[in-house]
């Protein structure tokens, strides 16, 4: 059996179709519609944890910021769209994002103060494809926290071990730090 190529699908038209009040995440990765798997377990109890912590800290310290429940960052080219696990958006700076207030969609980098990637079966977007869309789009703060230690040893050590990255944003290049 032949199976047809699927042609690429531009941002707009992936953001257009993605259905509403749906149970499952879509991402768009090149060009192409991604069914993202629920965030189960251990990973949504560290997405929880983290969105809980972060918003009592904002709260705490009156600081201009916020945690959507949803949003969708585009990337500078336009080839991708990614629904990060948590992100901490700027309130200063996101109504200057021009699709912010009717689609929920991240165009700019300033208008993030934060995005969160924890980590799961698929590590090698988020140390290769989404970390290099985070940096080009100038995102200040990007951690990847892979709690089973699953990435590559180039990127967490050997032996492999569960591990905290926070990449800041420094003359447009990430510098690291693990824990």
């Amino acid at each position: 059996m032949i199976q047809a190529l699927q042609q690429p699908v531009s941002f707009d038209e992936f953001i257009a179709w993605y259905p509403e009040n749906s149970d499952t995440r879509y991402e768009l990765r090149n060009g192409v519609i991604v069914e993202m798997p629920k965030a189960r377990g251990k990973h949504s109890d560290i997405g929880g944890f983290l969105v809980i912590e972060t918003g009592i800290l904002i709260r705490q310290f009156q600081l201009p910021y916020f945690v959507p429940k949803e949003c969708v960052i585009r990337s500078e080219d336009g080839d991708s769209g990614y629904e990060p696990d948590v992100i901490v958006l700027n309130q200063q700076t996101i109504d200057d994002d021009p699709r912010w207030a009717k689609e929920s969609v991240i165009t700019k980098g300033q208008s993030a103060a934060i995005v969160i990637e924890i980590v799961s079966t698929n590590w090698r977007d988020d140390y290769h494809k989404k970390f290099a869309d985070y940096e080009a789009l100038g995102i200040a703060e990007h951690w990847i926290v892979d709690y089973l230690g699953l990435g590559g040893r180039r990127y967490i050590g050997s032996p492999k071990q569960p591990t905290l990255s926070v990449y800041e944003l420094v003359e447009g290049e990430y510098e690291e730090q693990q824990f």
